[in-house]
């Protein structure tokens, strides 16, 4: 790294536009750097107390030094004023008062600082509000790629006040006191020469974005309208920078917008009496009665018009259930736990008798509020589910799974209807193929059935010759009750369905459904066929509800530049209303980069939908390291803020980021999504590699010496098999990736059932071309891209072995490679501290191999070789 004095032109502009944007009054990127002006808030007197005794119970004398752990909101320095540091002492008039002084300081690589502050005799530092420790004058810190405040909080104090031998001590350098206030400064200093920018903290200065954000942001997790459209629930959760996961459920009133109450319990809608109801042991009731036995459940309602509680069953079983739309009874779904297994020797039943509580059974009963009697209405073997509850609560649309291992699909769901009136029961769909899940329509003549492409003898599939339908690309199929006749609503539809209510206030059917890139909101028309594309303002809606018995609806959502929103809307208008703006909030002292839209036309003639991310502050005459990504398993990678493959993070630590949805994905219409199965990679990683080299080619500002890529899951699998197949990358991650599809096909815990989807009707004695020739460990001598494995090692999606074995034969071929396990984790890395390690690991391997920057990487995992 070069020393300040012999900076690149490059870097000194660099310096320069941050600066500018940031307002700063010095910026220099040099290994030292002294703060030439700072924000002061201040003074703020304090007295010294009265001395009733000459010391303390701990037998130790008065020191105003304590007052500097006393509380003063930084949230002052926004009404302070610019002082240059060298006049910063000199108003102080020698009197007891605190003082908060702060300056900015941003860096794009993480990097070790010192901070040394001169002049000052007790004071305290913080770095982003937390405090860092100082020795001497001096403090070292680890600084995040990102704009950090750094705030001095610091006494003054009269030497009238001082104690005898503070006082002594002050009259014998009293001249040497005053000229150390005469050389008050501050200096920052980074270690290997990093790149560092220094600003005065001021209101208006903006941070970039960072890891913390992602994960500590708080969103809204799901929405509930009551019955009548007039209140909502918001679930809100967050996660604090201590790793505690925190939520909390806001009652709002959808005239006001205005939070009305909030609940720690989980609150939900009564069916139609617009009351909410949760459930709690009586014994942790504050409203439970005298002689309660412990552990009892209570079912409890509120009223939100006067937020009355009354209890309305006394005694409950424990369990899941769901009122009946007449509010008489509960449905339960309810278990019964099979054979237990010798924890020390046992058999296996069944490929999937290796995951906890296969052997568990669900079956459903009746609770009647009236008479707390529980009545089962279901018995077997097979696991029976609930679908749905007519409007006039007599019928139950249920459903039970079984196992056929021996044809794809390998689990069949059958349909019936239940009369709770006589417990008789009709056959719909026995032993149905490719089917998920069911509702009635509001007049209860006609069931929506979500299910593959495949379902109903293929009526809805919409391939071309040759092809197999992708069974994750959901359909949505109409059955009239009356003549069992079903009806294909989506066959011509692309958007892939997920979250479905057909609403009984108008009888149109509303759903959320992946549309290329994005989450969006429709309205489908049962009658016409029409489908509508609701009108929102967000890429990503995550959570919607409509209301029983009202023509309105509550939405939440994100895109990919902003945090979580919610919104109301009436059915009729289709007109968003903003009702609470997370983003607005969180967001306002972030300062993101430009998100742009890029479509890639391949050799198929297929338009592939991508986007990319640039770094806040771009410069286009500069070249940028870039970083591609892509999906895992079969979705697209949306527009998403907050995920775990954060975008805009890379992009504030100087990435441009790529993201590309090739062939195979859904929501792009099923010829689209048919084109991940039976592939095993061809022509999706052909797809990655030229829609890379075409960016490349239209955009000047990357270096193409320096493209890493990274995907998860069957993006795992594409980060290895790309490297099988180019050397265009400098630099790659695969994230609990697949290396060897048989191994996988057989041990991952849905591995066979999953290959159902990838390898239709085809098995490893079937198509060894499939099964071992696309398997990037058996081309392993034709990767030489540096390639970094992270999997959890509890992972019993895609078990760690499939990791460990390619990583092996890298080291065996000698090719640059690393692996990094993070124990006792699944598919997912949850854990908060574990996932910030995780997340740093994956930030050290880009700095090192994109950024040649390896001291990140050398501090968490040391030298090469042990």
């Amino acid at each position: 790294m070069m020393k300040s004095t012999k900076m690149s032109l490059r870097a000194l502009t660099f310096s320069a536009a941050l600066c500018a944007s940031l307002g700063t009054s010095l910026s220099a990127f040099a290994e030292t750097i002294e703060v030439q002006k700072l924000r002061h808030a201040g003074p703020y007197p304090v007295a010294t107390p009265w001395m009733a005794d000459s010391v303390n119970v701990k037998g130790e004398k008065f020191s105003m030094e304590g007052v500097l752990d006393s509380p003063l909101s930084f949230t002052l320095l926004n009404n302070g004023k610019e002082v240059a540091a060298s006049q910063l002492l000199a108003d102080s008039k020698q009197q007891n008062a605190l003082h908060l002084a702060s300056f900015t300081v941003s860096n794009i690589s993480r990097t070790q600082a010192t901070i040394e502050v001169k002049g000052l005799k007790q004071f305290r530092l913080f770095v982003d509000g937390e405090q860092v420790k100082v020795n001497g004058d001096k403090a070292e810190t680890v600084l995040m790629p990102s704009t950090h405040t750094v705030v001095i909080k610091y006494l003054t104090a009269s030497s009238a006040d001082a104690s005898a031998s503070e006082k002594n001590a002050s009259e014998k350098s009293s001249s040497s006191e005053k000229k150390a206030d005469q050389d008050f400064k501050v200096c920052i200093t980074a270690a290997d020469g990093k790149q560092l920018s220094v600003g005065e903290s001021s209101a208006s200065t903006k941070r970039t974005f960072n890891i913390y954000d992602v994960i500590c942001m708080p969103n809204y997790a799901s929405v509930q309208m009551s019955p009548n459209g007039k209140f909502m629930i918001v679930s809100k959760t967050w996660v604090d920078r201590q790793g505690k996961n925190h939520s909390i459920n806001e009652l709002r009133n959808c005239q006001t917008n205005k939070v009305v109450a909030s609940f720690e319990e989980s609150v939900r809608w009564m069916p139609r009496t617009n009351k909410l109801y949760f459930t709690e042991k009586a014994s942790d009731s504050s409203i439970a009665g005298e002689g309660k036995a412990d552990g009892e459940v209570q079912l409890i309602t509120i009223n939100p018009m006067n937020m009355e509680r009354e209890v309305l069953a006394a005694n409950i079983p424990k369990g899941w259930f769901q009122f009946t739309p007449d509010e008489k009874s509960l449905i339960y779904t309810l278990y019964e736990e099979g054979r237990k297994k010798d924890p020390q020797v046992y058999d296996v039943k069944e490929p999937d008798d290796r995951q906890p509580g296969w052997r568990t059974r669900s079956y459903l009963a009746k609770y009647d509020l009236a008479s707390g009697i529980l009545q089962p209405l279901t018995f077997g073997y097979h696991n029976v589910y609930l679908n749905d509850i007519s409007a006039d609560s007599r019928y139950l649309l249920i459903g039970k799974s079984e196992e056929r291992l021996t044809k794809r699909p390998t689990t069949l769901n059958s349909l019936y209807l239940l009369d709770l009136n006589d417990m008789s029961v009709e056959a719909l769909v026995e032993k149905g193929e490719f089917l998920n899940s069911a509702q009635f329509s509001p007049d209860g003549k006609s069931i929506l059935v979500t299910g593959s492409p495949e379902a109903f003898d293929g009526i809805g599939k919409n391939v071309e010759e040759g092809q197999i339908p992708s069974m994750v690309d959901t359909q949505l199929y109409l059955m009239n009750l009356a003549d069992k006749k079903v009806r294909p609503m989506t066959k011509n539809f692309n958007p892939n369905v997920q979250s479905v209510d057909w609403s009984k206030a108008d009888g149109n059917i509303y759903f959320t459904a992946e549309d290329k890139d994005c989450m969006h909101l429709f309205q489908l028309n049962p009658k016409s066929g029409k489908f509508t594309l609701l009108k929102t303002p967000e890429e990503n809606i995550k959570s919607f509800s409509i209301a029983a018995a009202a023509p309105e609806m509550a939405f939440s959502g994100q895109s990919a530049s902003n945090a979580d929103r919610l919104y109301k809307m009436s059915t009729k208008a289709q007109k968003s209303l903003l009702v609470d703006d997370l983003s607005a909030r969180l967001l306002k002292d972030i300062e993101l980069g430009e998100c742009k839209a890029w479509n890639f036309v391949n050799s198929r003639g297929d338009t592939l939908c991508c986007r990319y991310y640039l770094p806040p502050h771009f410069d286009a005459s500069k070249k940028y390291p870039m970083v591609v990504n892509y999906y895992g398993g079969c979705s697209p990678t949306t527009r998403m803020f907050q995920s775990r493959y954060p975008h805009h993070v890379y992009a504030a630590m100087g990435y441009v980021v790529l993201v590309v949805n090739p062939s195979g994905a859904t929501g792009f219409g099923q010829k689209f999504s048919a084109r991940h199965v039976d592939t095993a990679g061809e022509g999706v990683a052909e797809d990655i590699i030229s829609s890379t080299q075409a960016f490349c080619d239209e955009h000047s500002f990357v270096n193409r010496k320096k493209i890493g890529c990274i995907g998860a899951s069957y993006g795992g699998f594409m980060t290895q098999y790309l490297q099988t197949k180019t050397d265009l990358f400098a630099a790659a991650i695969s994230h609990a990736g697949i290396s060897d599809h048989t191994s996988y096909w057989g041990e991952g815990y849905w591995g066979y059932s999953y290959s159902e989807v990838s390898m239709a009707n085809e098995y490893p004695w079937t198509n060894k071309h499939l099964f071992v020739d696309q398997s990037p460990l058996y081309n392993a001598d034709k990767i030489h891209t540096p390639l970094l494995f992270v999997h959890g090692t509890a992972d019993n999606n895609v078990p760690v072995g499939e990791s460990i074995q390619l990583y092996t034969a890298l080291k065996l071929l000698g090719r640059p490679t690393a692996m990094v396990l993070v124990d006792g984790q699944d598919h997912h890395i949850i854990d908060y501290e574990k996932r910030i390690k995780w997340q740093n690991t994956i930030f050290a391997w880009f700095a090192k191999w994109l950024q040649d920057d390896g001291s990140w990487w050398k501090e968490m995992y040391g030298e090469e070789k042990m």
